[in-house]
């Protein structure tokens, strides 16, 4: 795969050989996010789990500290004075039944996250076929199928990320800006990370995390030594 010049600059920066302590690994990441956007900074985690076996699946979420540095739109699926609430709390969309066509026939989907009342899920369960493959499917282990509407909003707007295990037994998570500072995206990072580590299936045999990669949207991926940071 051919690189552009930004690229083969950044890469210059990194020791491919190396595996780094996460607070050097930060600051790596901010000199090779060069590009003319502030890239995005994301965590990806080669596992031990076999995401065939329903006891090594991995799935939840984690209020960063600092946020991820993105505004996230959020569509909750309630009615009556749940929708009210979900209003309230600064849900960008909020409906029922008459969403579906919209979704399912003219392909709306202006939204990043999708919250919805347990008494709403047999009308969600509709759209599986297309909020499924997105990754956009509510679900109670990541806290957006619950009647805490208020709490779910705050929490996905205070900088929650969902991380899950995908066939490849792979976790793919963001973790903020590049222009955040060296101090949040490290405090973010640890806390991604106490959660993987909380979140390890006591059925699993061997290592857990089997590599660590930090990578910004334009940039080389950095190693993480994982000795230090798996649980």
């Amino acid at each position: 795969m051919k690189h552009g010049k930004r690229y083969t600059e950044a890469a210059k920066l990194v020791d491919r050989t190396q595996f780094y302590d996460l607070s050097d690994a930060v600051a790596l990441i901010k000199k090779t996010a060069n590009a003319k956007f502030d890239e995005t900074v994301e965590m990806h985690v080669r596992t031990g789990c076999d995401s065939r076996h329903a006891e090594q699946q991995i799935r939840g979420a984690v209020v960063l500290p600092h946020g991820t540095g993105k505004s996230v739109r959020i569509l909750v699926f309630a009615k009556g004075p749940k929708e009210e609430e979900a209003k309230a709390a600064g849900a960008d969309f909020v409906g029922g039944q008459e969403l579906i066509p919209k979704i399912q026939n003219e392909g709306w989907l202006d939204f990043d996250v999708v919250v919805a009342t347990p008494d709403m899920m047999g009308v969600v369960g509709r759209l599986g076929k297309v909020l499924g493959p997105k990754g956009l499917m509510p679900n109670p282990k990541s806290g957006t199928v619950t009647m805490d509407i208020t709490k779910a909003i705050q929490e996905i707007k205070a900088g929650k990320v969902e991380y899950r295990l995908d066939k490849s037994n792979i976790i793919h998570c963001p973790v903020g800006k590049a222009s955040f500072s060296q101090e949040a995206l490290t405090e973010n990072l640890q806390t991604l990370l106490d959660a993987l580590n909380k979140a390890k299936p006591s059925s699993l045999k061997g290592a857990y995390m089997k590599s660590v990669i930090l990578t910004s949207t334009m940039g080389p991926g950095i190693k993480l030594n994982t000795a230090k940071i798996s649980g």
